[in-house]
């Protein structure tokens, strides 16, 4: 009895152990998502991205030796669930996280900041990129915020850029712009960048006009805009209701030209709305998925180590370089001085005009420091292309193929890193 014993006492201690060193080789991630909300159309081929990446990173070693525990909550675009779930996550003693709105992502700043856990948002307010708090712009510093790919900001600059030319090479005098989206902080986190900078250039800007993130029939705001006679317009919502709008202002002859943020616009948007999206110019932080440069060749790993798809959605490479970056700084973390969240935020500032390794040329080069997070200047613009509409039992991939919707690249921006633009 006492051999059996001992052996027994044995073999628990050895599990026990066992269990602590798989224990220590994990190390939590959170990964927050809105895969049942009003912004779940984009926020799923995002998470495809990061879930994707953490199972590819997973096979090949892990982030230091630590295989990814990766937890993928959905909130539903609610901004008080995602601050309950971030409790419950640094309880957990999660080490980074992979946030998701603009809401909750700015709501959650003082939190993350007390706690010193990097915040890696699908959120690219500008109000996120001012690390110290000296600009008059925001109202706290966001020293432990990072995104990847330009501001909500920067892309309505580049793409107002855009049409500055195009009205100048169509020879309209007095161009009118005009401001579209619902009042919340998402789409607001970029209308006073926008305005201001469309006044700037020369544009006369009418007033905003408001539409539900929450699809519907928004003829009555085609109406308004087709009778404020501006030629352009800015849609700052996301795609799902981006068709409606687009289709709405196609049925009633409101014949303007549309730009959008890096979310209004993808080949999930250019399929359901037909040629009503046809021209449509957006920004895009990422590379588009099947793109003629080295670094797809890593993310068609990626995807076959994962969801194994015919084609992502634009979104889904702004997911695997939100995850990269992330990777690399815990990576540099991990060899100086241990993984922790001021290390893995150190890590950020260790690179100037940084792209992942492996992804080359689909991330844009990336450059932090810790008095400005603005991590990219440079926006590719581009331009949605839908020759008609579409059977709706076809397939993106086919689509594409056959050349039904596509995008072309119009021109990259490269814009300045003015000390007043910073938080705006």
């Amino acid at each position: 009895m006492r051999k059996l014993f001992t052996g027994l006492l044995a073999t628990t201690t050895a599990m026990a152990f066992a269990g602590s060193a798989l224990a220590a080789d994990k190390i939590l991630i959170a990964n927050l998502a809105d895969l049942t909300g009003p912004t779940a159309s984009v926020s799923i081929p995002f998470t495809e991205g990061k879930k994707d990446a953490a199972a590819y990173i997973n096979a090949h070693g892990g982030i230091a030796g630590m295989q990814i525990d990766l937890d993928t909550v959905d909130y539903g675009y609610k901004a008080p669930q995602a601050i309950g779930q971030y409790k419950k996550w640094k309880s957990a003693g999660v080490k980074v996280i992979q946030g998701w709105g603009t809401a909750d992502t700015e709501a959650l700043v003082g939190f993350v900041s007390r706690d010193h856990i990097p915040y890696y948002s699908a959120s690219y307010s500008a109000h996120l990129q001012d690390p110290t708090g000296k600009s008059e712009h925001t109202k706290k510093a966001a020293p432990y915020n990072f995104f990847a790919g330009p501001s909500y900001s920067d892309g309505a600059r580049a793409v107002i850029q855009w049409a500055a030319a195009d009205a100048k090479e169509k020879g309209i005098a007095k161009p009118k712009f005009v401001f579209m989206g619902d009042n919340h902080p998402y789409p607001n986190a970029a209308k006073k960048a926008a305005e201001s900078y469309a006044a700037e250039v020369g544009f006369e800007v009418g007033n905003n006009i408001v539409y539900s993130m929450k699809p519907g029939d928004f003829k009555a705001q085609c109406l308004s805009l087709k009778e404020s006679g501006a030629q352009y317009a800015y849609l700052a919502n996301t795609g799902g209701s981006g068709i409606s709008l687009l289709k709405s202002c196609k049925s009633v002859g409101a014949e303007t030209q549309f730009l959008t943020n890096v979310w209004g616009m993808d080949e999930n948007v250019m399929k359901a709305a037909g040629t009503a999206a046809d021209g449509v110019v957006f920004p895009m932080g990422a590379a588009a998925y099947g793109a003629d440069v080295p670094g797809m060749k890593l993310v068609k790993e990626i995807n076959a180590a994962g969801s194994n798809a015919d084609h992502h959605a634009v979104h889904y490479m702004r997911g695997i370089c939100s995850f990269y970056y992330m990777k690399e700084a815990m990576e540099w973390a991990a060899a100086n001085g241990g993984m922790t969240g001021e290390n893995i935020k150190k890590g950020m500032y260790q690179k100037k005009n940084w792209v992942p390794a492996g992804l080359e040329g689909v991330c844009p080069p990336g450059t932090w420091t810790a008095e400005d997070h603005r991590g990219h200047m440079n926006v590719y613009v581009y331009q949605a292309n839908v020759k008609k509409d579409a059977d709706p039992n076809a397939s993106v991939s086919d689509l594409l193929k056959d050349g039904t919707i596509g995008m072309t690249k119009l021109f990259d921006a490269e814009l300045p890193r003015k000390p007043e633009w910073l938080g705006l």
